[in-house]
């Protein structure tokens, strides 16, 4: 096959309607425009959301709220899914909790929670540990590294 005889699908392509070529053409005179009027004329149209002169919605709604544009958004991990995931002696950082499947991605940071049990002997790596979450990590015979 040649790039010259490459054609798209059967039905997936329509021919363009040429507009204003004259009355017999169906599309002539006001080419589909209708009778004066603002719609009618060149650049015609109304930015979104404009409602015609009425307050626009947008600004009839009160403002609520706050919204932090330089906070940082961390991942958070519970011991209960390191205990599930890991093997005893296994550095965990996180890289490996993206390939386990606990963590979509990494954003601005691992934190690592406190909530459940942890039996296995486990080097993890974070940005941040709850205070529960270090103890329960350095009891059951690991190490919490802040990275």
């Amino acid at each position: 096959m040649k790039l010259h005889e490459l054609s798209p699908a059967a039905g997936s392509t329509k021919e363009r309607k040429r507009v204003g070529r004259g009355t017999a053409s169906g599309q002539g005179k006001t080419a589909g425009m209708g009778h004066k009027g603002q719609k009618a004329r060149a650049g015609g149209g109304m930015r979104p959301g404009f409602e015609g002169g009425q307050m626009p919605l947008q600004r009839r709604i009160p403002k609520r709220g706050f919204n932090n544009i330089f906070a940082k958004e961390i991942a958070i991990v519970n011991l209960t899914s390191l205990e599930d995931k890991f093997e005893a002696g296994a550095v965990v950082d996180a890289k490996a909790l993206i390939d386990a499947g606990i963590i979509k991605k990494e954003l601005d940071g691992v934190k690592i929670l406190g909530k459940g049990e942890l039996t296995k002997a486990l080097t993890v790596k974070a940005a941040a540990f709850s205070e529960s979450a270090k103890q329960k990590i350095e009891a059951a015979g690991g190490k919490a590294e802040e990275v």
